[in-house]
Parts: C-alpha cells; sequence; structure tokens
C-alpha cells in the first residue's frame, strides 16, 4: 500500500462564515484504491499559494510511501530544505496530509483511528463551543453586547454545554502587543458578569485572546475579570513568547491556555517548560499533525498540562481532533462548530448530544466528505482564512472585535 494520488478542495462556508474564511481539504488514494481525508490549518499564504505548497509536500515527501511511514515523513518534511525547525506553512500542509494518512491506516484495518493511537481512553469528550449570534441578535452588536453574548451563553447551556468561549477584550492587530483600552476592560469585566449571572455555575467561562496584549496589559485584564473565575484565559501575550507568557501565568489566579498557532514539539516544549500554560490548545491541522500532537501531549502529562483542541476551521480537523481527544488521558476539553455547513459536509458524522461528542467505531476518522457541496462552494475572495487588522487599538472610539470573520453575503 502506497500513497499515490492527491486532491485539494477548497471550500468556503456560507455567510457569516463561522470556521474562517476557507478550509483546505486533501484528499489521498493509495495505489490499491483507499481514500483519506484531512485538512491542512494554514493560514498565513493564500489558499493559491498553500495548493502549490501542500501539492509540493506531497509530491517530494510523500509520493510513494507507506501511510504508514509517518515518522519519516514527518521528519523529511520538518527537515526540508536544511531547515529542521517549525515552518508553519511547512508544517500546515504535512499535517493536513498526516491526517489523511491515519485514515488510510484505519480504513486498511477496519479499525477507527484512536484505536491505532494506544486505544480509547475518554468514552464521552466534553466540548465546548464560542458564543456566536443567535439568528435574532444583529451580527454587528453582538460583539460588544454583554446582554447578548448571555443570552447565546444561556442557550448553549441549556443545550447541555458546560464550558463558553467569548472574546470581548478588542482588537487583534499586526502590531503586537498592545495595552488594552480602559474600555475594553471595563467592556470584558461586564461580558463576564452577564454571563456568569446567567448560567451560574452550570458552565466554565473560557475567556479568549489573540495574543494581543502586552505582559503588563495582560496582567491588569487578568485582575479585572478574575472575580468571575474564568476556566481559562486564552492566549494573553504573542504566542513566540514563552517566558512573557509566564509572567502573565504566575501573575493570575486564571489557568493560561495556549497553542492554536503553534506548531511541533519544538514550539510546545519552551510553554511547557517555563510554566507558561496550564492549557494546550493545538490545531491539529496545524500543528504536525495527529503523531506529533501525542507526543505533545505525553510531554504534557509530564507538566501536569492538559489538552483542549483547538478548532477554527472545518469538520475534517475536528473529526481528528476527537480521535486524538479519545485517547490521551490529559484531555480537558475539544471546541466544536455546529453550523449546519459543518455538519453537512461530513454528512453529520459527528455530533454533539448534551455537550458531549462520542467517539463511534467507524474506520479511519468515520466520516464520509460531501464532495460535491466541498465543491459548490468555492472561495472566490482575497483574504487569508482569518485577518488582523492593521488599524491600533482605538482608545477613543472603542474597539470590535467580530468573531473571527468580517461579514459577508451568499
Amino acid at each position: 500500500m502506497k500513497l499515490s494520488d492527491l486532491d485539494i478542495l477548497i471550500t468556503s462556508p456560507p455567510a457569516p462564515g463561522w470556521g474562517g474564511q476557507y478550509w483546505i481539504l486533501v484528499k489521498l488514494t493509495t495505489d490499491d484504491g483507499l481514500t483519506g481525508w484531512g485538512e491542512c490549518y494554514a493560514a498565513s499564504v493564500g489558499p493559491d499559494a498553500m495548493r502549490a505548497v501542500v501539492e509540493d509536500v506531497f509530491t517530494r515527501h510523500m509520493a510513494g510511501e507507506s501511510p504508514e511511514d509517518i515518522e519519516k515523513m514527518y521528519r523529511r518534511a520538518y527537515s526540508s530544505g536544511f531547515t529542521q525547525r517549525p515552518d508553519l506553512t511547512v508544517m500546515g500542509a504535512f499535517s493536513g496530509l498526516e491526517i489523511a494518512c491515519w485514515d488510510i491506516l484505519g480504513k486498511a484495518r477496519g479499525r477507527p483511528v484512536w484505536a491505532l493511537l494506544g486505544g480509547m481512553m475518554n468514552e464521552r469528550i466534553r466540548a465546548y463551543t464560542y458564543l456566536y449570534p443567535l439568528p435574532h441578535h444583529d451580527l454587528t452588536e453582538f460583539w460588544v453586547s454583554p446582554d447578548m453574548a448571555a443570552d447565546s451563553a444561556l442557550d448553549a447551556v441549556n443545550r447541555g454545554y458546560t464550558a463558553i468561549k467569548f472574546d470581548p477584550a478588542g482588537p487583534y492587530t499586526m502590531r503586537g502587543g498592545h495595552m488594552p483600552a480602559m474600555s475594553d476592560i471595563s467592556l470584558s469585566v461586564a461580558f463576564c458578569k452577564a454571563i456568569r449571572e446567567a448560567v451560574g455555575d452550570r458552565a466554565d467561562l473560557l475567556f479568549g485572546t489573540h495574543g494581543q496584549f502586552t505582559t503588563a496589559g495582560a496582567i491588569r485584564l487578568a485582575k479585572a475579570i478574575e472575580p468571575y473565575s474564568p476556566l481559562w484565559f486564552e492566549e494573553p501575550v504573542p504566542p513566540d513568547n514563552a517566558a512573557q507568557m509566564a509572567r502573565v501565568a504566575q501573575a493570575t489566579s486564571i489557568p493560561v491556555a495556549t497553542g492554536e498557532r503553534l506548531c511541533t514539539k519544538a514550539e510546545f516544549a519552551p510553554v511547557l517548560r517555563q510554566g507558561a500554560a496550564a492549557i494546550l490548545q493545538p490545531a491539529l491541522g496545524r500543528a504536525g499533525g495527529i503523531w506529533e500532537m501525542k507526543k505533545v501531549a505525553a510531554m504534557a502529562e509530564v507538566y501536569n498540562a492538559q489538552m483542549a483542541p483547538h478548532l477554527y476551521a472545518g469538520p475534517v480537523e475536528w473529526a481528528a481532533n476527537i480521535h486524538f481527544a479519545a485517547s490521551i488521558p490529559n484531555l480537558l476539553m475539544c471546541e466544536t462548530i455546529e453550523t449546519e455547513f459543518h455538519g453537512a459536509l461530513i454528512r453529520n458524522a459527528i455530533r454533539v448530544e448534551d455537550g458531549f461528542v462520542t467517539p463511534h467505531d467507524t474506520p479511519g476518522l468515520g466520516i464520509e466528505v460531501d464532495e460535491d457541496l466541498a465543491r459548490a462552494h468555492p472561495f472566490d475572495g482575497t483574504g487569508l482564512h482569518l485577518q488582523m487588522q492593521d488599524a491600533p487599538c482605538d482608545y477613543v472610539n472603542g474597539n470590535n472585535f467580530a468573531g473571527g470573520a468580517p461579514l459577508k453575503t451568499d
């Protein structure tokens, strides 16, 4: 059994686009006709450029190889060009291809991927959701409305979720860390207060940021929201500075979480070693794939840290997250995105029921991608999967982070 063919589908979720502007799905086929699906969560170049990278990584390092030889193919990609260091774009390409290899291996053996990763550790996986607007909410006002956020939080909790994430703390800019505006701190406190009052102790509050603060600014914000006991303070400073993140962690009672923008054990190790985070949030379609993150999960065990796989992508990465999560002992929870398009694209193979996902016994990832649906929603935009803003923090008029997806219409 050798890897022989690659197909790449770039599909764009319908408006408003929860999960990003587009998803890069990869389909590998072996010489004996088995197929496997993966998803490349790499967003620093556009989809056309990324398509070329995925093709190059596959042709150069994987074509003609056995899908079993994941370690060897990983080392080739990691070392390519005489580097032997994390490269976000190359690792993003490899990650999706590696996930597809696991899908093939599971199908070849008639077993789910989790069974190939050490077996079942977690029979029910706790899910969490970002707070998204409900149908009656205004899409613009929602992101700055504590009352609407509380309304959405209560709806999620009533559907069984025991953890909800929100991020009202201001802009994510290309300028690096900034000091939060006082209005952003006040709005963050108002969100925490309204949501906590709405859900009581039925759910954990997950406070999201995007690495946008200086160390001092992050500590100020953490102190302001501590009374509401969030379960985590997500990526409070830029993710490339573990030492400064550790300073934030030492200054607050809120556990720090990070990892969605990190790739390979080389970038996760300093976070653990310096005590920068108690919760790691790998994006499996970016971080190096399932096998590499199994290594990171084992490293995290040594530091008494937990894993909470990140999802701001499509449902193929979601499927990979579920199998990974099922197999590790130090799982906290998994992110989920419940949109009609996410479900339809994999023929509703994964379901959140009463706030949990139950891993199934279907061979491979256990999903069937609706290729016709994926091709019927091509990406025709010019932006990246996620966009930063150029403008700095607005200390006069306030700020608005619109949930990771710009408004768009069908």
